[in-house]
């Protein structure tokens, strides 16, 4: 499962600087940007858009700083994606979104290779 998580959260480094403002994608959220901004619901609302709307289930979590629960949705079905941070007080909100969502399990390189 943590294998799944990095692999997803590069494929959205790597697209976080292509994403434009639509209802799905939000504003990238740092450390020192205000959640407020960004588009945040509670989080039953939220998973409950993405099922209905999107398709998309759970298919990682974590915790990131703060107490923030980092969340990855995906759909098996269209390829759509969607991660999530749920602060300590409830609140959702969407941190990126893409397409073409596939698990990878990928092995560790071997220890001593620099490559």
């Amino acid at each position: 499962m943590m294998k799944r998580m990095i692999a997803t959260l590069a494929l959205a480094s790597a697209s976080l600087a292509s994403l434009a403002a639509t209802p799905l994608s939000a504003q990238v959220i740092t450390p020192a940007t205000n959640l407020a901004g960004a588009n945040c619901a509670l989080r039953d609302v939220v998973v409950e858009r993405l099922a209905t709307k999107y398709g998309e289930s759970r298919q990682s979590i974590g915790l990131g700083a703060n107490n923030a629960v980092v969340e990855v949705f995906a759909s098996d079905t269209s390829g759509t994606w969607t991660i999530t941070v749920t602060t300590a007080s409830g609140l959702t909100c969407l941190i990126a979104s893409g397409l073409a969502f596939e698990t990878l399990a990928e092995a560790l390189p071997a220890k001593g290779n620099d490559a």
